[in-house]
């Protein structure tokens, strides 16, 4: 019984590999670009910051220059619960500081659904609302690529979120080509197949009159997510705009690394609880294929960590009880075959890049650490799982400051 189960989930696990690298060869082209539509729709831009004076005077710099009217847009930082100069600095660029003390309600997900509250009793309402970290930098096009999906009927928007640090350190790097791929082969394939994309945390825009209807009503530790299974359930699904894109500061160490993304993967686990089951049945129910690849995303902390708990039984099975004396799908297929998914896998990486045109050289010698930060996520999911009930929210330390015209130099 042990090894039919053993190996009917290595079957599972197997198919949803297969599924999803099918899915990443629909990111190998690029639509043609669309229209433009003229400036007509006005936008609230949020930034959540949190002592984050190192960097969000670059951000206000940055949010002056966009192609886009100035009268069309107003940017409000919200300053929560800071205890340094981040509030002056932003009024000292002639932008809106909203100051919030709550420190038993701390995290980004509070900060902007308080926000949220404060922007709806203004006298001025905006079309849209588009949310930036604090230590992001925008393509000067941004507001208008937003603008272009707004008039073309979507109603949330997630750009492309690229990485302006990524030869800082081999963690950064890594960070790096983990976007490229992620926005190639897994946002922009599901935004060619018309699917639903996910949203990334930044570099989001939100049609109001959905905002009013739904509430953000997103606190976890990954709001993003919890907001994208929100509207997967009501049919709303998230576009991907590939034009629009917003550069962000990774950390520069694989402490701070290893710390942020178990933030993530705690919060994954919450909204995998909340999410699958309700995301399954509906999709099954509806024949709903859009659906069910979202309920697939919800269950990736779950994939990560069986695949990590069946590689260590097998392992230990080997070198403590000199076997194998477990079952495994291994046996049963050809050694080629199982080679040759090694190196699809890091084909796909590798992909990416000369898709996207990385040109940083730095990178690609760091690619040969890559797999350290690949297999670092395994203990990471594992402690998350044992974790997953802690909500203090983890804050990223931000102190490279780095200019748009740094970034873009660099990409040639």
């Amino acid at each position: 019984m042990l090894d039919a189960i053993f190996v009917t989930v290595q079957v599972i696990l197997a198919l949803i590999a297969v599924y999803q690298f099918a899915f990443s060869l629909f990111g190998l082209y690029r639509r043609k670009k669309k229209e433009q539509a003229p400036p007509v729709k006005s936008f609230a831009v949020l930034v959540a910051a949190h002592n984050e004076e190192q960097v969000v005077g670059a951000l206000m710099e940055n949010l002056k220059h966009l192609n886009y009217p100035k009268e069309l847009y107003d940017v409000f930082v919200i300053c929560d619960n800071c205890t340094d100069k981040t509030a002056d600095i932003v009024r000292s660029h002639g932008m809106n500081a909203c100051v919030r003390t709550n420190p038993n309600l701390r995290g980004k997900g509070y900060a902007i659904e308080w926000m949220l509250k404060e922007l709806w009793n203004m006298p001025r309402q905006y079309d849209a609302i588009v949310m930036f970290d604090a230590d992001n930098l925008a393509h000067p096009d941004f507001l208008q690529e937003m603008n272009n999906d707004l008039c073309s009927g979507a109603r949330v928007i997630q750009g492309y979120i690229d990485t302006k640090n990524p030869e800082d350190s081999w963690i950064t790097a890594a960070y790096g080509i983990s976007y490229w791929y992620i926005n190639r082969l897994w946002q922009l394939s599901r935004h060619n197949l018309n699917m639903a994309n996910f949203l990334g945390g930044t570099g989001m825009c939100f049609e109001t009159s959905l905002l009013k209807e739904m509430g953000w009503g997103a606190t976890s530790l990954v709001e993003d997510l919890e907001f994208t299974m929100r509207c997967t359930q009501r049919n709303v699904y998230p576009k991907f705009n590939y034009d629009a894109k917003v550069y962000d500061e990774k950390p520069l160490t694989f402490a701070a690394s290893s710390r942020q993304r178990l933030r993530w993967m705690q919060g994954h686990f919450t909204v995998a609880r909340r999410y699958f089951f309700p995301l399954l049945w509906q999709s099954i129910k509806q024949g709903s294929l859009i659906k069910f690849d979202m309920a697939l995303y919800a269950m990736n902390v779950y994939t990560t960590l069986l695949t990590f708990l069946m590689t260590a039984a097998m392992w230990v099975d080997a070198v403590v009880f000199d076997g194998p004396n477990i079952a495994s799908l291994y046996d049963h297929i050809p050694l080629w075959i199982g080679t040759l998914a090694i190196i699809l896998n890091i084909a796909t990486f590798m992909t990416a890049m000369l898709l996207e045109k990385v040109t940083y050289r730095k990178v690609y010698l760091y690619l040969l650490l890559f797999p350290v930060y690949l297999i670092s996520w395994f203990p990471i999911t594992f402690y998350a799982f044992f974790t997953q009930n802690n909500k203090q929210w983890s804050h990223t330390q931000h102190t490279r400051v780095v200019r748009l015209e740094e970034v873009q130099s660099k990409q040639g």
